[in-house]
């Protein structure tokens, strides 16, 4: 079966729900379909505080009917492939669905058969991940059982989603830890694919600043390949130019673990991809550099810059007014400059909130130095900015 709407979303995530919800605030005539198989909706970026045990993981997640904006028809099916040239989908039951223009908004994938003997550990060993709804409450488990050992956090070789999260829950355990007593008998160790904490050197500073009060050990250009959960032992590869190939094998008492990722499948491998299988947009437009009728956002689209929900409520904007424009068949000229923010929790009241462009220049908020640790900080990344995801930035009324 065919069908066929004016606007096609893949997606219906932070980005997808978002877009389509101003889109029609602007224009209410619209026809706009979201492709979305899910019916969970998740708030993400406070899965850090999850699993720091301060935050409620039921409220972190609602039903995707009551998200999804009205007057938007809602395919309940996964995508097969794309067809660009015929302005079709392919979705996995077999139907098709044609589009005037498409915004690809399908957020990223985890893999997390890529580590070996990772899915087998997660959840029981001490083997734990926040990017996960139903593994973050154990990250806390892990942590307040912690008496002593070797606490090992893990960023993985790839881009992944909130960039600073692998870093944000050490912080908070090493806290935790001090709270409780038992800082003095951990080993904390941060072992990274990349090759620094942070890309701007002001918060930088401030991060490595903590690293050496809590006495956490660096590790980088190193790559996560295998765990024994009965064994607790993690195996590491290096990447870098002065370690490559060096194998690592390190005894853990708690491992707390980021998964590899990368752009869903049905995107890595599809006409729509770019050299590294995300969609492949111009950084400032958003439209694709070889389908003028399509346009991405969010964590699935090819732009240099961090992961994230804040990255989102400033891409969807440029979308929706370009979109607007693309259907009078006038220019679009909106522009994205590539912000971002990353508030980086550094402990129980304590958050450094890092916002910062494409040039890796601050573009900060407030009119105080973000790079330090500041309380009025933490409540906000607490309890403000899930209440603007679900009542302003989901609407789209910001």
């Amino acid at each position: 079966m065919l069908t066929k709407h004016q606007i096609v979303i893949v997606g219906g995530g932070n980005a997808g729900i978002s877009v389509a919800a101003q889109l029609l605030r602007k224009r209410k005539t619209l026809d706009i379909a979201i492709i979305e198989p899910s019916t969970k909706h998740y708030y993400q970026p406070a899965w850090t505080l999850v699993g720091s045990g301060i935050f409620d993981v039921s409220k972190t997640v609602r039903e995707e009917k009551k998200v999804m904006p009205k007057h938007v028809t809602w395919i309940k099916d996964k995508v097969f492939t794309f067809a660009p040239y015929a302005n079709r989908i392919d979705l996995e039951n077999g139907n098709r669905v044609s589009y005037d223009y498409l915004i690809v908004a399908a957020g990223i994938q985890l893999n997390w058969n890529a580590i070996e003997g990772l899915e087998q550990s997660l959840g029981s060993n001490n083997v734990c991940s926040n990017y996960s709804f139903k593994y973050a409450p154990y990250t806390f488990e892990c942590i307040r059982n912690f008496k002593g050992g070797n606490a090992i956090f893990h960023n993985p070789e790839t881009p992944v989603k909130c960039g600073g999260a692998p870093q944000k829950i050490m912080y908070m355990a090493a806290d935790y830890f001090r709270r409780n007593g038992s800082l003095g008998n951990a080993n904390i160790q941060f072992w990274s694919g990349g090759s620094r904490l942070f890309a701007i050197p002001e918060y930088e500073k401030t991060l490595l600043q903590i690293c050496d009060r809590d006495n956490i050990g660096l590790h980088f250009h190193t790559k996560l390949v295998g765990i024994n959960g009965a064994e607790k032992l993690a195996k590491f590869v290096g990447i870098g130019e002065e370690n490559k190939d060096q194998e690592y094998t390190v005894r853990f008492d708690m491992l707390h673990v980021t998964p590899p990722q990368s752009a869903p499948d049905f995107i890595r491998f599809s006409p729509l991809a770019d050299s590294a299988g995300w969609v492949d947009v111009d950084k400032h437009t958003l439209r694709h550099r070889r389908f003028p009728d399509i346009f991405s956002l969010g964590d699935c689209a090819g732009l240099p810059t961090s992961k994230t929900g804040a990255a989102i409520r400033k891409q969807a904007p440029v979308v929706v007014e370009n979109i607007l424009s693309a259907l009078q068949n006038k220019p679009v000229t909106a522009m994205y400059n590539g912000y971002t923010s990353c508030p980086i929790a550094t402990g129980y009241g304590k958050l450094m909130l890092a916002e910062f462009d494409y040039d890796n220049k601050r573009q900060e908020t407030f009119p105080f130095d973000q790079s330090r640790e500041r309380w009025s900080m933490f409540q906000l990344k607490r309890y403000v900015l899930p209440w603007l995801y679900w009542n302003r930035i989901l609407p789209g009324k910001m």
